[in-house]
Parts: C-alpha cells; sequence; structure tokens
C-alpha cells in the first residue's frame, strides 16, 4: 500500500531515512488532510495512514507511536495520554 493510491493526491512535505526506514510527511489539499507513509527497506513493505494536522510532525519523528489500532483509531499511547 503507498499513500499516493490509498489517500488520493497529496503533496511531499517531509521525508527521513534512517537504519533501513523511510518516513514521508503528506499533505492532501482536497481535503486538508496529513499523512504518514512509512517504508521499511529490507522487507519492501510501506504502511500509509492519516494523522490529525496537530499531530503531523511528531507523527512524523515518531510514527509507530501514532500507527491507528483496530479499536479507537488511535494508538494505545494516545489513549492512554501518555503522549500530548
Amino acid at each position: 500500500m503507498n499513500a499516493s493510491t490509498s489517500l488520493g493526491p497529496h503533496r511531499e512535505l517531509a521525508r527521513r531515512a534512517g537504519g533501513g526506514i523511510e518516513v514521508v510527511l503528506y499533505w492532501r489539499p482536497a481535503d486538508n488532510t496529513t499523512s504518514i507513509e512509512v517504508w521499511e527497506s529490507a522487507s519492501d513493505e510501506r504502511l500509509a495512514f492519516v494523522v490529525p494536522g496537530v499531530h503531523a510532525l511528531d507523527a512524523f519523528y515518531h510514527p509507530f507511536a501514532h500507527l491507528p489500532t483496530a479499536v479507537g483509531g488511535s494508538s494505545p499511547a494516545r489513549r492512554a495520554g501518555a503522549r500530548s
């Protein structure tokens, strides 16, 4: 899965890579949503998810803390209030 097909047309705002993982922050002007795409080079796996704009920069630097869950749609850390 990648952000361009699953989340619609978007603009790249930031990109970083290290330790075999690449993280990209996107903004979609059609509905003013932000999203994160994570690519792991060793497995060639991609993960893309929408993140609230207020948390976009934090999600860019800590994408795994912002992964949606099957229950409730936010990370366990968000639901527990561990991150603000």
